[in-house]
């Protein structure tokens, strides 16, 4: 929607906050809406943006207990990722 979310892009993994809101693909703001209780970016990666292969929920099934990294949003630090269930909304 035209807004800048980070200065850099050293600043949007390296922990700046990220500005204004963040729309996912229908327009939801995800920062706000209830939609989106745990407000997690999924990206299935390291801390230093390579692939984490036992946690990218490929392969997951909705009966499975597989785990995949994610990050808070608000936090500014996209690849910092904890493994979260992959059949968390």
């Amino acid at each position: 929607q035209g807004q800048l979310l980070a200065k850099s892009w050293s600043s949007l993994f390296g922990g700046a906050a990220l500005r204004g809101p963040i729309y996912s693909f229908n327009g939801r703001n995800v920062l706000a809406d209830p939609l989106w209780p745990h407000r997690l970016a999924w990206h299935g990666s390291t801390p230093r943006g390579g692939h984490a292969r036992r946690w990218d929920c490929q392969g997951w099934r909705s009966s499975g207990t597989a785990q995949g990294m994610a990050s808070a949003l608000g936090e500014g630090r996209l690849l910092a990722g904890q493994r979260h269930n992959c059949s968390t909304p």
